[in-house]
């Protein structure tokens, strides 16, 4: 069941919030059974609750093999990673971003279908691990809405241009080094926009420790869920495989004189202090040659006038037209109810991974001419045609659509750190983990 736990430790999930509350022993003492030992704006956070996630944590840590860090370090990263969560929900509920039921319902079903499972079945699964069905129901909630939060207010605000694009190819072409591939992994010390100079040099004195205790041969991975303040310090810092220029270009020349292993001396960045460890290097990938498809579809859509089940007997309706001597295109066209009924439902070239796994699994199952079945998709019901197949090398498109998803990428992350530290920096946060009483 370890899919359990990466779903839940993905993202930041906020927990339910239990109230403070004390009861008296046998020998009338008064025992504390929670405490607050986090004032966000508003809100708190509560003992209990840094424990449940820390109980994850731990035993994500132990799936992935990585080293304990200590304690107290996890604790504050922990903490730290909660309260900007809770700031995030927290604008998230007043700017009106909301995720209802039945958007919730579909996403569980959805989940439980990648692995395998009936809802019901999976719901077991979920108890059997001793997480309650409804918790998991309100962190998946709280998920999306982070998903959504950062897609709305950073990712939907990120544009590139073809001159950025053409800039980027052509410096990646005179360097010689345009598949040039790093695998790397990536502590951050952040530090606030506002920080006065004795608080930056507290924050040097913390990143030159980390360097240390990497030099003197700590794992990587164990001081980064201790010591890190970038969202995937959990993981490792692992940011896995990026091109060279796919990074900003304060990372880019230190990287390049390193060999697989090493790590970088401390590099500053407006965002803070930033230490990076180059696992693995690969060079040119050579052509890149894909299979392509043209192909067509029949969209019908459920909705509350036409049951799920309808939706699928109208396109079984249309199929037997279709075998019949019925026009595809035609039929697109009266009944399809996506945007490519006007072109008779074609779809154009598509590449692998250009749709989604129900469609893509059942298209390619079909040879030229042939129609499916009805196929369900998250969209609603499919009839699919095959028109033609081909392989194209896709060298110098791909190189493109990579530049400008690499452009992309570098500017929303950058962005994204930007948000969540003015998000964090405007916000009335108190400290009370180390009270004791």
């Amino acid at each position: 069941m370890r899919f359990l736990h990466a779903i839940l430790i993905g993202s930041l999930l906020l927990p339910t919030l239990i109230p403070a509350s004390f009861a008296a022993s046998s020998d009338d003492k008064v025992v504390q059974i929670d405490r607050i030992i986090a004032v966000v704006d508003n809100d708190v956070i509560t003992r209990s609750e840094l424990d449940d996630r820390l109980k994850i944590v731990t035993k994500q840590l132990q799936q992935q093999g990585t080293p304990m860090p200590p304690q107290e370090a996890l604790e504050k990263q922990l903490l730290e990673r909660m309260i900007v969560d809770r700031l995030q929900l927290a604008y998230a509920g007043q700017t009106g971003l909301r995720v209802d039921d039945a958007q919730l319902d579909k996403t569980i079903d959805r989940i439980a279908e990648q692995n395998k499972l009936s809802t019901a079945d999976f719901r077991k699964a979920l108890e059997d691990e001793g997480i309650p069905f409804k918790k998991f129901r309100e962190d998946i909630r709280r998920e999306i809405i982070l998903a959504r939060l950062r897609e709305r207010e950073v990712d939907n605000r990120v544009t590139v241009s073809e001159a950025e694009v053409d800039n980027l190819l052509t410096t990646q072409q005179a360097r010689g080094s345009e598949d040039e591939q790093v695998d790397i992994s990536h502590i951050l010390i952040r530090t606030p926009e506002q920080a006065s100079p004795e608080e930056l040099q507290k924050l040097r004195a913390k990143a030159e420790d980390v360097l240390k205790k990497l030099q003197g041969g700590a794992d990587f991975a164990q001081i980064s869920a201790g010591f890190s303040d970038a969202p995937n310090a959990l993981e490792g810092g692992k940011l896995g495989w990026k091109k060279l220029s796919e990074l900003p270009d304060l990372f880019q020349d230190p990287l390049k004189k390193l060999k697989a292993g090493e790590i970088t001396q401390i590099l500053r960045s407006p965002n803070g202090f930033h230490i990076l460890k180059i696992n693995d290097k690969r060079g040119d990938s050579g052509p890149m040659v894909v299979q392509q498809t043209h192909a067509r579809h029949i969209l019908v859509k459920p909705s509350e006038v036409l049951s799920d089940a309808e939706a699928q007997r109208r396109l079984t309706d249309l199929k037997e037209r279709l075998e019949n001597g019925g026009n595809f295109e035609e039929l697109a066209r009266q009944y399809s109810e996506d945007g490519t009924a006007s072109k008779g439902g074609d779809l154009g070239w598509l590449n692998p991974g250009d749709t989604v796994p129900e469609f893509e699994k059942a298209m390619d199952a079909l040879q030229p001419g042939q129609v499916s079945d009805p196929v369900r998709s998250p969209f609603g019901w499919h009839l699919i045609q095959v028109i033609e197949r081909r392989s194209q090398d896709m060298s110098k498109d791909s190189a493109r659509l990579k530049a400008r998803q690499e452009i992309k990428a570098r500017k929303a992350d950058e962005a994204y750190q930007d948000w969540i530290r003015e998000l964090r920096d405007r916000a009335y946060v108190e400290y009370r983990l180390e009270d004791k009483d």
